[in-house]
Formats: structure tokens, C-alpha cells, sequence
């Protein structure tokens, strides 16, 4: 729910006001002066120093003007009313400050009706006393022959010209005073969007970096964890058998450095697109197609874990992201089999095509699962697949090992066809 708007005076507003209160002070001292010599109401006006206590009176309240508008705007009519009633002798700075005070209820009162109140009750009260007045001088003057002259005569048009001159004026300080409140709300919204678009900025900014930092780091971790955990492996297997069967030892210690080499490369892609600019790419450092699946058992394989990879179904092609997202959830698996699986154990991958969908499962024997240990990498299988818009199934088998299975959606633009075998694909490695 929006919050009403208010207006609150500034230092800045408070200090303004102190200035046209003493600026009002002087220009009523001078206008008092010049009235008073000029004889503004004849034998009936008042001695000099009433007019000098009455612009006193006039400029304080205008130091509060807009901390409590209503109060000085009523203060000001009716000391504007008493001078002209008694003949006080200023009448220029005294209809000025009137206007400021009904201009500053319009613009400055947050209670809008009670705003609307006031000014109507100034206005409706200056002109019944307008008419009163107006009235009683026509009496005054009725015997005389220019005012009995007709609709035309020049008394007339003099209380008509007071007429118009006294809308002008009361109706000039509720427009303009409706017209500033107005444009402060406005521009009190638009500073409100601007506060709101800039905090949603900060925040997509945020998250657009915690989304980097948790892609680089899934990244790393499965190039980290296969790699190393390959040449881990095979330089164990080496060092058992280095004295009886160095050959063994020599294949494999080659196995460990083209590990190496495929860490070193991926690692580099990955610098390479954190360093090209603008870094949109739909996943960083990986060009990966599902065909490399195939050699990901190979390397499996190579390192201790006898692996067999099968392809079911037509193969179609995949977009890139779902390729990459399902080869690092094989590499995962893989990984994860190698170390817990224990020995003795062997992997099967099956990547399977369906009718506008593509499944990976990659199921291994060995050790059974008793719980389920939520790590990194699953947490990074996850993601991946909910990235594409598929599902995954990440379960202990009952006769021992673990299976993942996921599968996701493709979009029927871009199942076509691949130039590529139907007929399954199975490959045993020992």
C-alpha cells in the first residue's frame, strides 16, 4: 500500500521563510511611510504607527507560513480585514502577504480537505465583506449623479473592475497554490521510482554476481574433482606396480599427464571466457557435445573404473548448454563412482534419446549407500539440470552403488536429426 504524501518543511524552507518575513517587515515600514503621506484614506485614516504594529503583525506569522499554513493564512485575512476596516494606512505589502498565506495552504497543507476548507472560508468570508462594503458605498454615494448615471457609469465599472481584480487574485492563489502541491507529488513519485529502480539495480547486480560465483565455482569443481581425481588414481596404480610391471606403470603415468593436459585446457577456456568481454556465454569455458561422453568412459576406464557407454534411440542435436549441462553430470557421476564405489566396481552410461527428450544414466556397483550425502557435486548435478529445464534422480541402488538419471525436455525446433548412426552404440571399457 502506497504511503500517503506529505510535505515536510527544510532548514532550507524555515530560512526562506525568515527571509520573507523580514523582507515583508521593510517593504511594509516603507509602503506604511508612503501611504500615510500620501493620505491613502483621507481624514479617516489611522495615525502611522497603527499601520507600523500592523505589518509587525502581518510579517511574523509569515516565519511559520508553512509549518502551520491554515492558522497564518486566517491570521493574515483577518488582520488584512481589520486594517482595511479601520483605515490603516498599507494596503500593497498587506495583499501580498494575504496571497502567501492562502498560496501556502494550497501548496504546503497536508490535510487536503481541511485545506480546501480554509481557503474556501477565506475567500467566501473577504467577499461577503467585499459586498458589504461595495454596498454600503453605494448607498453612500447614491445622491450623487454620476453613480445614478445608468449600467455604464464610472462607479459602476470601478466596483466592477474591484470584482474582477479581487477573482483574480483569490482565485490566482488557490491555483497556484493546487498547482505546487501538485507538481511536489509528482516529483516525490518520481524520486520514489528512482529510489526503487536503483535498490532493484543493486539487487539483479547482486545476483548476477552470486550467479557468476556459483558457475565459475560448479565449474571448477567438476574440472578440479574429474582430473584430479583420474590422476590420483592412476599415480596410485602406478606406484603399486613401478618395480613388477614398469610398462603398466609408464601407460599409465601418460594416462596422469594427458590428464593434466585436459585440466590445463579447461582451465584455460575458463580464463579465457572470464576474460572476454562482456562474459555472455551460455557456460563458461565449456564446448562440450554429447559424442564426448563417449570419451569421458574411455578416461573413466583408463583410470580403474571398468565403464561401459551405450547410445539408445535416433541421436538428434542438442543445444549446447543441455550438451555441456549432461556431460558434466556424467563427468560428476563418474568422479563420484571412482571414489566411493570401491574396488571391483564398474559404471554403465546410457545416453538415450526419446521422443522430444534426451536421458543420461550413468549407474555403478560397488559399496551400498546408506545415506545420502549431500556435497557439492550434487548440488552442482542439480542446478544444472534444473538450468536446462529437466529432472534428476539422485539414488542409492538396494543391491549396492548409485544411479543418476536425468532427463531433459528438448524443444522440438532443435531435435533434428544428427548425421549420425540409429542404431545403438555400445562400447565396453576394461
Amino acid at each position: 500500500m502506497p504511503v500517503p504524501f506529505r510535505r515536510e518543511p527544510t532548514e532550507r524552507d524555515r530560512r526562506n521563510d525568515l527571509l520573507l518575513a523580514a523582507v515583508a517587515l521593510v517593504s511594509g515600514v516603507i509602503s506604511s511611510g508612503l501611504s500615510s503621506l500620501s493620505q491613502l484614506y483621507g481624514d479617516e485614516q489611522r495615525p502611522l504607527w497603527t499601520a507600523m504594529v500592523y505589518v509587525t503583525l502581518m510579517a511574523i506569522p509569515l516565519a511559520f507560513r508553512r509549518r502551520f499554513p491554515g492558522t497564518v493564512s486566517v491570521l493574515l485575512a483577518l488582520g488584512y480585514f481589520t486594517a482595511v476596516t479601520l483605515h490603516i494606512p498599507e494596503l500593497f505589502v498587506g495583499n501580498i502577504v494575504m496571497f502567501a498565506g492562502l498560496y501556502t495552504v494550497g501548496a504546503w497543507m497536508n490535510d487536503r480537505r481541511r485545506a480546501f476548507l480554509v481557503r474556501i472560508g477565506v475567500i467566501v468570508g473577504m467577499l461577503v465583506w467585499l459586498l458589504i462594503v461595495m454596498y454600503r458605498d453605494v448607498i453612500d454615494q447614491a445622491h450623487k449623479a454620476d453613480v445614478a448615471a445608468g449600467l455604464l457609469s464610472p462607479y459602476l465599472a470601478y466596483l466592477m473592475l474591484q470584482l474582477l481584480l479581487n477573482g483574480l487574485y483569490f482565485g490566482g492563489a488557490y491555483y497556484f497554490g493546487d498547482r505546487a502541491w501538485n507538481a511536489a507529488m509528482e516529483r516525490a513519485v518520481l524520486e520514489q521510482r528512482t529510489a526503487d529502480l536503483e535498490a532493484e539495480r543493486e539487487v539483479n547486480a547482486a545476483q548476477a554476481v552470486a550467479l557468476d560465483r556459483v558457475r565459475i565455482a560448479r565449474e571448477l569443481h567438476d574440472v578440479v574433482a574429474h582430473h584430479v581425481s583420474v590422476m590420483g588414481v592412476q599415480a596410485g596404480a602406478a606406484r603399486l606396480v613401478v618395480d613388477s610391471d614398469p610398462a603398466q606403470a609408464k601407460r599409465m603415468l601418460e594416462g596422469i599427464e594427458g590428464a593434466a593436459r585436459e585440466a590445463i585446457g579447461d582451465f584455460r577456456q575458463l580464463l579465457e571466457t572470464l576474460r572476454a568481454p562482456g562474459g555472455e556465454t551460455d557456460e563458461p569455458g565449456s564446448t562440450f557435445t554429447l559424442d564426448d561422453i563417449e570419451q569421458l568412459a574411455s578416461s573413466s576406464a583408463d583410470a580403474g573404473l571398468s565403464t561401459a557407454y551405450t547410445v539408445i534411440g535416433d541421436p538428434v542435436t542438442v543445444p549446447s548448454i543441455i550438451a555441456v549441462n549432461l556431460y558434466r553430470v556424467a563427468q560428476e557421476a563418474l568422479t563420484n563412482a571412482r571414489r566411493h564405489a570401491g574396488p571391483g566396481a564398474r559404471a554403465d552410461v546410457r545416453v538415450r534419446y526419446g521422443s522430444g527428450t534426451v536421458e543420461l544414466e550413468v549407474v555403478n556397483t560397488g559399496r551400498a549407500v546408506t545415506a545420502l550425502r549431500p556435497g557439492l557435486g550434487q548440488l552442482g548435478m542439480r542446478e544444472r539440470i534444473a538450468a536446462s529445464g529437466g529432472t534428476i534422480e539422485l539414488a542409492p541402488r538396494p543391491q549396492g552403488g548409485f544411479r543418476v538419471r536425468a532427463t531433459v525436455p528438448l524443444h522440438t525446433e532443435t531435435a533434428a536429426p544428427a548425421a549420425q548412426s540409429a542404431r545403438p552404440r555400445a562400447r565396453g571399457m576394461r
